[in-house]
């Protein structure tokens, strides 16, 4: 490779991949390079996770490297089985395989024995102090930190008293296992931070076994440690508690084992979307949502329900990159590419969202016809079916207007339209009820005008095409129209305000529709392209009572990403 090949290859490497590079020509073993994803089962993965993910899993097919997938689960006031199940099942969605499941609970007894040692060196202690005590005591990054009462407490008594604790002995709250280390560090992490407190609720993996539990800065880097893990990969926000995760790292570190790197990403805001797991809860405590798989949710399953690929959403990820400063990222560009992709993959379909009755007067009462078209004209492998004709159709009540100008190039009175694959009709006169609404559209149509059929009047040219249901075979559907959840694109933005004011009143419309019989044997989650409407997939509700689908996108957009 030439010394040009080079330079543009390191240019077009991200800066964790630099990172790695470095490390392997400074000696490091590529057999030893391996990741992890740590996840925290107290909630459901969203849009934000899919970059730690894409990262993490991304380097190990490059490198040809293990990843992990492990649970952080050391908060078992918040962590359930639930979660575990639909973060794995995220995971297998999104196709990426992972080396081994593990957790962090797999290694308490590991964590204890290393605890106890460290109060052994004198670098931990049992402290009795309240916690509102100790972070006063922390005061701020510019005053010095008032050391505890219990800092020198004797190493014999601090034993004794850890091991009551993790017996049960005391009540929640009563005192804790604290790290000594500096109480005048500007970095505030590392004035004596809590390394275990007394939590007397049951784990969903251990039960009732542990009265005690490590903070999550004390188990995640031992875990790392502990599966040797070569890069531990984060966001911005674990920054500051590098200091920390290095220091705990120097206590049990052992020579000819992988010294763990922790390094910061940004992390990925996208417009419209909540990313705080707190707030997540919120609304589906407060029932502004269905639940964590709504559609309108920014979760992996919320948006694998509405109709997103995973292909769409690994382009987007990789089109955003990976970088050193948090910004806001368009929404629009996320649904560029799952547009673009689901051009590519959906099954094109007619259904009418809005009917209205087409009654096409000189058409054979009887007669009923199969009308041959493509599943999908940009997979020349995707093949055909056949659509019923008739007398009687579906149309969208926005196709017709009794009267409009020369830019309406649907149907109107007098005027005439191609019904799609079908014929060429001619709208002649209304009917209304009471009100003034036109309840049926009676037309007339060329019975040589046939698409495909090599006539001279098939190949006649007129400005408009409409899709079209044949009301005697057509299938009732419910469609969800999704929309954005808030109506401004960062509805927690604002510390004066809360984010549940921004609910969009107009996020989920559902309307009653018909569509094309073929849709009798949609499948869960396959994609569909209500052609002229938009993007649309069948939803779990669906039922031998009601088949559903939610809307996916719209069939355009004017966005265009840079």
């Amino acid at each position: 490779m030439n010394n040009s090949m080079e330079e543009e290859e390191k240019k077009s490497l991200n800066f964790i991949e630099q990172i790695i590079e470095d490390d392997l020509a400074n000696g490091l073993d590529p057999a030893k390079l391996r990741f992890r994803f740590p996840p925290e089962p107290n909630g459901y993965l969203h849009v934000g996770h899919t970059k730690a993910i894409c990262i993490n899993f991304g380097l190990g097919e490059k490198y040809g490297a293990p990843v992990n997938l492990r649970f952080d689960d050391t908060n078992p006031e918040k962590e359930e089985q639930e979660f575990v199940d639909s973060i794995k099942a995220d995971i297998d969605w999104l196709g990426f395989k992972y080396d081994q499941e593990l957790y962090a609970s797999d290694y308490f007894d590991r964590l204890y024995e290393w605890a106890v040692q460290m109060i052994k060196d004198g670098k931990a202690y049992v402290d009795e102090q309240p916690s509102e005590e100790i972070t006063a005591q922390r005061k701020n990054p510019f005053e010095d930190g008032i050391d505890s009462p219990f800092r020198s407490r004797p190493v014999a008594e601090s034993l004794e008293l850890f091991e009551k604790m993790k017996n049960g002995a005391f009540d929640e709250g009563a005192m804790s296992l604290r790290a000594k280390i500096d109480m005048k560090s500007p970095n505030m992490n590392m004035r004596d931070p809590v390394m275990y407190r007394i939590l007397k609720r049951p784990h969903h993996r251990t039960g009732e076994k542990w009265k005690i539990y490590p903070m999550y800065d004390w188990a995640h880097g031992e875990s790392d440690y502990i599966e040797q893990i070569s890069h531990s990969l984060c966001s911005l926000e674990f920054e500051n508690h590098r200091p920390l995760y290095d220091w705990y790292l120097d206590q049990v570190y052992e020579e000819n084992t992988v010294r763990n790197k922790q390094r910061e990403f940004a992390r990925m805001n996208v417009s419209y979307m909540i990313t705080s797991k707190r707030k997540l809860q919120r609304l589906v405590a407060e029932n502004a949502v269905s639940g964590w798989d709504d559609p309108r949710m920014p979760t992996i399953s919320g948006m694998r329900r509405l109709g997103f690929t995973p292909t769409a959403i690994k382009k987007f990820i990789e089109r955003v990159g990976v970088a050193k400063r948090e910004n806001l990222i368009d929404i629009q560009l996320l649904e560029f590419f799952v547009r673009e992709d689901l051009n590519k993959i959906s099954t094109r379909v007619m259904a009418v969202v809005d009917p209205v009755k087409l009654i096409i007067e000189n058409y054979p009462v009887d007669v009923e016809e199969w009308l041959e078209t493509e599943n999908n004209p940009e997979d020349e492998n995707a093949g055909t079916r056949e659509v019923p004709f008739s007398r009687e159709l579906y149309i969208e009540r926005e196709d017709f207007k009794e009267e409009a100008d020369k830019k309406f190039f649907r149907l109107k009175l007098g005027g005439e339209v191609r019904l799609k694959s079908a014929y060429i009709i001619k709208a002649e006169r209304v009917d209304k009820d009471e009100n003034g609404e036109i309840t049926t559209i009676y037309a007339s149509y060329d019975p040589k005008s046939k698409s495909g059929s090599g006539t001279e009047e098939s190949l006649r040219k007129v400005k408009g095409t409409l899709h079209w249901v044949s009301a005697k075979h057509a299938l009732p559907i419910e469609i969800r129209i999704y929309d954005r959840l808030f109506t401004t694109p960062q509805p927690d933005a604002e510390k004066e305000t809360d984010f549940m004011d921004f609910i969009n009143p107009e996020s989920l419309k559902t309307v009653q529709g018909f569509a094309e019989p073929s849709l009798k044997n949609a499948e869960i989650g396959k994609h569909y392209q209500f052609q002229r409407i938009g993007y649309f997939t069948q939803d779990r509700d669906s039922s031998g009572e009601k088949t559903v689908f939610n809307r996916t996108v719209t069939l355009k957009d004017g966005y265009k990403p840079e």
